[in-house]
């Protein structure tokens, strides 16, 4: 008998087969804005935009839903990105000196970001100078030249070298040095001076073979790259910062350190030029930061501040004949670019838009409507506009609610419903399929408000914005005085942007949102005690807001609040826009933090809970029910507050103190095991002895029991309400469920009176509510989460959603039983009689505490009516771990967040259909699959007129292993190629480098989807005389590479920053 208590069956191979069927582990897509970006560069042909960040990481954006996203295995900042425009390659540079070739190819139909080549730019090269070798230490800036096909790079110490970017080899005898320069400079502008480093590199519009070159000390250069020569010479004095050229190449203009810019005929002359045609400072005569960049189109774009007043500013310049318009940004200034007419044959630019990347956002604005107004971004939207303080997740939205929730987001914006369509950036083709189900994803902020965000796809939309603060009188009342300005106030400064991290109260800060889907009713509660329902509305109102108080200490004697004061709310009626407009307002005493909330809109009540207790509230009457206080009596630390500063540093050492000496005691009571190892070596030969289908019962640890006088017991973590079996077996009815910070359990039956057939609403009699149970979990361990599961062991359907049909009607014929799952543990209880029925110990068996947990539904992938309730929890060492319901067996465990991340831990929150999201940045959040059959991943195609041919063939190498993206995603194939940048580097034979057939044929759509991060390494079995049909000689190969560069090189001349 003792052989089988200790023994259990080994895996079952239907099992196994079927869990391959539910559970699989993805990291599909991030969310949001990339954290730290340092460069920006646009594809005008494509109409992609690639955005780089300190990470290493490379996001490339295109229409909603189109994105690609690759890591440099160097963890190094990039500093500048360049497309070669039509080819969905990209040439990026990264702060150690590494030249990087990125390329968007195709697989089985789905587009994908590979690394192709590398390139580590050498600190010294062999080349033959005028005064000894140049040297290439850092480049500060690059120039793609002849169709792309060619790169200039400037240097820090003033040469210029040339690139073969379809080898990244650098081409010799064409560097052109300082001293080349200076000797067609007069005598009295060198003066022994050195010209400082490359500032600019700039393409001529109609001659591809004149660069224009600034360089720091003010010197402007056309230099003939065909002839070799210095075509045109620009004396400028002042410091350069940048250039660019007038559409027609017959002027140019500079942008300079002290904020002016000036403007250069072109013409031909051969005498240097002295003297600018205008010179302007356009916020003089006082100095002025300096103007980083500058375009001409049609309009001078630039930046520049009078610095005395306005030095802190981040500022874009639009200056159109007499109109100047300072855009303020709240947030410093990457780059920016402008989308216009790239055709040659046109005879203006015609900007269309202005986009401007920014630390922390993505502006862009229509340059085609009066007014230039904002175009809403479809994705890249500020998620930490405010920082975010919560989340929470609502699967299956009703298409009703939905349509009104857009509605009311709609009649916020100011602008126009036609500026949507006005996106400019729009390259590649999105192949997912339409959701099937709506996601809405909820994101409170420290500034009170709550964020509605469409997750149904790849890409997260805005849909609606709710504010709590416009019903509260906060310690910072204030009004922008910008925005209060007179007309006439100079600069013109008009505030863009929406990334505002400044709170004005903290109070105000959202804690926990819950929703209620078919009623459209929520409940929001903040730092302050707060808890506010709300209902959304599809008419602008103005009404007044009831307000209700619940003391939570009941007069516990011996209790002072020493943190922050509560929010006082305004009185009488107040206007409310179209959305979701406050009802009731109730307020917990203490103000405390509101740490779990639940509702019931079934039956109008509202359950919240702090570290003082927890509270019931009929929003109906408008009256508590329920107040009950879980304070221990050593509890003081839950009488200080979050936002208190009275914390005793001397209380602090006598707990610290107490703990340690506690923990000694305790050691000492412990029984010293000195079998341990003999017990260990039993155990091994055991495993050893068995037969190989039976598997041993795991080893637990041993837990020390927690201390009831820890501190902050008395935190309520969750609140839950059921219809099920609390008095008795034969009578189910409404139940409320409370756990706490130190295992403590409360189970109230509720008295609520039954809605009258054919009517929403519930009589006007009052709920009242008994305890029923109380449950103390040995442990004392926190309790996470508490659930209840019917007859067959499913988890209770929503409020509403069995008797509007929506769900499977719950078994109600007895066997309920309830899930208590603490930090340590999953336990099972039968109810009504509160016995233990099936638990499993995660702390003991793997050494880590639970701190998120989920009950989620996964789907077959092989069979489409066939799905599995199970437990999803993600632990404190960052793995994810799912668990059958209700038989609590281990099925599958990830490894998914860092354990180091405490704040992607702390925020992670679980989705009903097995999908998850956490913040790998303040910016972003990472999207993650448990279910083998619900992905949302990112599937997208782009039309790329480069063709995958012979100079394809000449580089393209072997797939290396996934690497993991900055924070965490694979997805993406990296295979670099590192060059030595010798002179003279050993190449193998073109000819004989096989390329994938995929690559090689113009992309195609595909019937059906396929994973993003999926790929079929095919080339193993791929022999060159498999190929040699579609590659053809060697010569063939270079004569028709040649053939291309010069069609290119005739078709357009493309204007690179």
């Amino acid at each position: 008998m003792m052989k089988f208590r200790f023994r259990r069956q080994g895996a079952d191979p239907q099992r196994e087969k079927l869990k391959q069927e539910l559970f699989a582990f993805h990291k599909t897509v991030e969310h949001g804005f990339p954290n730290q970006p340092s460069a920006l560069a646009f594809d005008p042909e494509l109409r992609i935009m690639a955005i780089g960040t300190r990470s290493g990481a490379v996001k490339i954006y295109g229409a909603p839903g189109v994105e690609f996203t690759g890591l440099h295995r160097e963890m190094a900042t990039v500093t500048q990105m360049h497309f070669l425009p039509g080819q969905g390659r990209l040439l990026t540079l990264l702060d150690d000196s590494s030249l990087h070739l990125w390329e968007i190819v195709h697989h089985n139909g789905c587009a994908h970001l590979e690394e192709a080549l590398s390139f580590q730019l050498p600190s010294r090269l062999g080349f033959d100078g005028a005064s000894g070798p140049p040297t290439l230490a850092h480049v500060t800036v690059i120039l793609l030249v002849a169709a792309g096909n060619m790169a200039a790079l400037g240097t820090e110490g003033g040469s210029v070298f040339f690139l073969d970017v379809s080898t990244l080899m650098l081409i010799e005898g064409q560097t052109l040095g300082p001293e080349e320069v200076l000797r067609s400079l007069p005598d009295d502008y060198r003066c022994g001076k050195a010209l400082g480093p490359v500032e600019s590199l700039q393409g001529h519009l109609r001659d591809p073979t004149r660069i224009l070159i600034g360089y720091s000390r003010g010197l402007l250069v056309i230099w003939n790259q065909a002839a070799q020569c210095v075509d045109r010479v620009f004396l400028g004095n002042q410091q350069l910062e940048s250039l660019c050229w007038e559409r027609s190449g017959s002027t140019l203009v500079s942008s300079h350190s002290d904020g002016s810019y000036a403007i250069w005929s072109a013409d031909t002359g051969s005498s240097p030029v002295m003297q600018p045609t205008m010179a302007t400072m356009p916020y003089g005569p006082f100095p002025c930061k300096a103007i980083n960049k500058i375009l001409w189109r049609n309009c001078a774009s630039g930046g520049g501040m009078p610095r005395a007043s306005y030095g802190d500013r981040h500022c874009v310049s639009v200056l159109r004949a007499d109109t100047l318009v300072t855009l303020d940004f709240t947030s410093r200034i990457i780059d920016f670019f402008t989308v216009h007419s790239m055709r040659p044959e046109d005879e203006f630019d015609e900007p269309q838009a202005l986009a401007v990347l920014l630390e922390e956002e993505l502006v862009v604005l229509d340059l085609q409507m009066p007014g230039w107004p904002v175009v809403p971004a479809p994705y890249l939207a500020p998620l930490h506009s405010s920082a975010i303080t919560c989340s929470a997740h609502v699967a299956n939205v009703p298409a009703k609610l939905w349509a009104r929730i857009v509605s009311a987001g709609e009649q916020q914006s100011a602008q126009p419903a036609s500026s949507a369509s006005s996106w400019p950036i729009t390259g590649g083709r999105n192949l997912a399929q339409e959701p099937s189900q709506r996601g809405l994803l909820l994101t409170g902020h420290e500034d009170g408000t709550v964020r509605f965000w469409d997750a149904s796809g790849v890409a997260l939309r805005p849909l609606y914005k709710l504010s709590t603060a416009g019903l509260f009188q906060t310690d910072c009342e204030h009004a922008d005085s910008l925005a209060q300005a007179p007309e006439d106030d100079w600069p013109p400064f008009r505030k863009v942007g929406c990334f505002d991290p400044y709170s004005d109260d903290p109070r105000l800060g959202v804690q926990k949102v819950a929703l209620c889907k078919y009623t459209a009713q929520m409940v929001v509660a903040g730092t302050a005690g707060q808890v506010l329902v709300l209902e959304l509305s599809d008419m602008p109102s103005e009404q007044a807001v009831s307000m209700a108080s619940v003391d939570l200490l009941q007069d516990r004697e011996g209790f002072t609040w020493k943190g922050h004061e509560r929010l006082s709310p305004r009185t009488g009626p107040l206007p409310w826009p179209a959305g979701f407009q406050p009802r009731v307002l109730v307020q917990c005493l203490p103000p405390a933090a509101v740490t779990a909330v639940t509702l019931h809109t079934e039956w109008s009540l509202v359950a919240f809970g702090t570290s003082h207790g927890f509270g019931l509230f009929d929003y109906q009457r408008k009256s508590p029910v329920l107040a009950r206080c879980t304070l221990h009596p050593n509890d003081s630390l839950a009488m200080e507050g979050p936002l208190s500063r009275v914390k005793s540093l001397k209380k602090s050492l006598r707990q610290s103190f107490r703990r340690i000496r506690k923990s000694r005691v305790s050691g000492k009571k412990r029984v010293v095991n000195t079998n341990s190892k003999l017990q260990e070596a039993n155990a091994q030969l055991a495993e050893q002895a068995c037969p190989h289908d039976v598997e041993m019962t795991p080893v637990q640890r041993r837990i020390e029991p927690r201390s009831a006088d820890d501190s902050l017991s008395g935190v309520v973590r969750c609140l839950y309400f059921a219809d099920t079996f609390l008095r008795d077996a034969a009578h189910h009815g409404p139940t409320m469920w409370a756990g706490t910070n130190s295992g403590s359990v409360f189970a109230y039956a509720l008295e609520v009176p039954v809605a009258v057939a054919g009517s929403e609403k519930r009589p006007e009699r009052a709920v009242e509510a008994v305890l029923g149970k109380e449950v103390q979990l040995m442990h004392r361990a926190p309790v996470v989460a508490i659930a209840v599961l019917d007859g067959r062991g499913r988890p209770l359907p929503e409020p509403f959603e069995a008797s509007q049909d929506l769900a499977q009607a719950p078994d109600m014929q007895g066997g309920h039983a309830v899930l208590i799952a603490s930090e340590e543990q999953f336990k099972v209880f039968t109810l009504p009689k509160v016995s233990a029925k099936t638990k499993f110990k995660l702390t003991a068996h793997e050494g880590c505490r639970v701190r998120k947990v989920a009950l989620a539904t996964f789907a077959s992938v092989a069979c489409e009516d066939y799905a599995e309730t199970c437990l999803a929890c993600l632990t404190n060492l960052g793995d994810v771990h799912v668990f059958s319901v209700p038989g609590l067996r281990p099925q599958v465990h990830y490894s998914c967040i860092r354990k180091e991340d405490i704040s992607g831990i702390a925020s992670c929150v679980f989705t009903r259909h097995g999908q998850g999201f956490y913040l790998i940045s303040p910016s972003e959040f990472e999207r993650f699959s448990l279910s083998a059959r619900n992905i949302t991943e990112p599937l997208c195609s782009l039309d790329i007129s480069w063709s995958h041919g012979a100079a394809h063939a000449s580089y393209r190498l072997q797939e290396s292993p996934k690497l993991s993206q900055a924070n965490g995603t694979p997805g993406i194939l990296l295979a670099p190629q590192s060059r030595d940048g010798s002179p003279n580097p050993v190449h193998s034979k073109r000819a004989d480098t096989p390329e994938r057939p995929e690559a090689m044929l113009s992309p195609m759509s595909i019937d059906s989807a396929i994973s993003a991060d999926t790929t079929l390494d095919t080339t193993g079995d791929i022999t060159v005389e498999d190929v040699k049909d579609f590659l053809g000689s060697s010569e063939e190969a270079a004569k028709n590479l040649r053939n291309l560069v010069e069609d290119e090189a005739r078709a357009c001349a493309i204007l690179i920053k």
